[in-house]
Parts: structure tokens; sequence; C-alpha cells
């Protein structure tokens, strides 16, 4: 079946949707992007997924191209037309053309592009990947500054995914100074002897919607939890360790750099944290 795209103000079957050859998010990068889980027919955290795209847009000076009630709207059309009952929702703002290429910005009054289309990811919620558990290595970080903001600059993560898939891995964490920044697409925690540590948010990772839900969740439940710098040193020797995204939930990690963590199974913290995040983000899907 064809999908159903949304192309700055239309709906289109995707063999239509075109954007210009001069759209700055094809030239430069100069675009950013979210992606909204769909369970259930619904969308997964669409309200902090809003507030962080507005962020992104006012950290690169970009206009935003219409409300957060016009993107809830767009959302729920696209997951109704194309039958989504799990799977996702990506969006990608870009600052437009001005119809030529320039490294300058293009005048204020020009407007903004704005994308969004739908993948259907049957069985999103019960992943086998998630039951197994993922192996991952280590990798330079050498990334742009600014990784809080949300952008399409994807290149390096993208080699990095290709690094880990080389290695006969499933992902790579990254490190700079020494310490663990996150993952390709997706924030790191280790667990050791019940306390679960992650890097604390800054200029130097994604602040992340699932993240924020998963330490509101293990807070109430009464988990430890320490933000700081770690190494990948420490993590390999933690108890378990996992990761969150919005497309993966939490994703066990069950293997670092060769070495295995526990029993070489998903931990019991990882398995109860995707548990309550996906019944809780259940109950308030939108």
């Amino acid at each position: 079946m064809t999908r159903t795209v949304y192309v700055n103000g239309e709906y289109l079957p995707e063999g239509e949707a075109k954007v210009s050859i001069f759209d700055r998010g094809f030239l430069f990068a100069d675009a950013v992007y979210e992606v909204t889980s769909v369970l259930d027919g619904k969308l997964i955290d669409f309200e902090g997924h809003a507030v962080r795209l507005d962020r992104s847009l006012k950290e690169l000076d970009m206009a935003s191209p219409c409300s957060k009630e016009e993107l809830l709207e767009i959302h729920r059309k696209l997951v109704e037309l194309n039958g989504i009952e799990e799977g996702l929702v990506y969006l990608q703002v870009s600052r437009g053309s001005d119809g030529d290429r320039d490294f300058v910005f293009p005048s204020a009054d020009t407007p903004p592009s704005l994308v969004l289309f739908t993948q259907n990811k049957p069985g999103l919620a019960d992943s086998p990947a998630a039951a197994k558990g993922a192996k991952i290595i280590s990798i330079e970080d050498i990334r742009w500054g600014r990784r809080d903001i949300k952008t399409v600059q994807l290149l390096y993560p993208s080699m990095g995914k290709m690094m880990a898939k080389k290695a006969g891995a499933d992902d790579a964490w990254l490190i700079e100074d020494g310490y663990v920044t996150e993952g390709t697409s997706n924030n790191a925690y280790y667990v050791k002897n019940g306390k679960i540590v992650t890097r604390p948010l800054s200029n130097d990772i994604l602040h992340g919607i699932t993240r924020a839900a998963v330490l509101r969740l293990a807070a109430e439940a009464q988990m430890e939890i320490e933000e700081r710098l770690f190494t990948i040193e420490e993590a390999k020797d933690a108890d378990e360790a996992f990761t969150t995204s919005a497309s993966a939930f939490v994703m066990p990690v069950v293997e670092i750099d060769g070495v295995t963590l526990g029993d070489g199974t998903p931990g019991p913290i990882a398995k109860r944290l995707r548990e309550i995040y996906l019944e809780e983000s259940r109950k308030k899907a939108v």
C-alpha cells in the first residue's frame, strides 16, 4: 500500500511528494526532526516531542511552521490514513528555500518546510530484540557540540551503527574525553548494585523524551538514580545496562565491547522499566 505523507500543507501519495532541491535541509542539514511512536493507534509522549521541537527551532532561530494543535491534528490524520496501529511518525522542519544555495540564512519571511510520514512497525512493543538484549561497541564521539538540538545531522551516528554492524554488534556508544556521551540514537545507562547511572543533561547529549519519562518512572518506583559522567569501563563492569529512545523504548544491553553483562540476558531493572514505561505510556497516549 502506498503511504500518504504530508508536505507543506498537503496530504499526498508518497510518490508525489516533493521538496525543492534548494531546500536547506537537503543542502546544509539545516533542519530538525522528531520521531513519535504509535501504540494501539495512539501517539506516545506527543507533548514532550512538541515541546522539544519548539526548543530546537528556537535554538536555531528557525520559524515554527504551525501550532502544536495543528501538528497534533496532522499526526493523528496520518496515523488514521495509513492505518498505523504500531509504528512511528517522522516529522522534519527545515529552514526552507529562497530558490538558490547560499551559506547565509534566507530572509526571515522564507517559509519553513514541514514534512511528515509514517512507518508501520508491527510488534514494536513486543520487540524480539528487547527480549534478547543488544550488543554494543564503543567509538569516539566526533559530532558537533550541540547534540541537545535534534538536527538531521546524522551521518556520524549512521556510520557508528555501521561500525557496530561490521563488528557483529547492534549499536555503538559514543566516547568523548574518556566518558560515555550517549548511543548513536539513544540515551545510555548502566546499573550497578541496584543504582541506575546515566550522564546528566547538557549540550553534549540529546534531552531524550523517553529518558525523562523513564527516569521519572524509576524515581516513582523508588529506584536509585545517579546522573553523572561515567566511563565505558564502568559500564563494562555493570550488572546490567540499557538505552532509551522513542522508537525502541527501553532496550536492554547485554554486551559491551565483547564483555558480557551479568548472565548475558536482559537485566531485571531494564525489563521492569520497559514494562512500566509501556504501561504508563499507553494510558496517556493521545
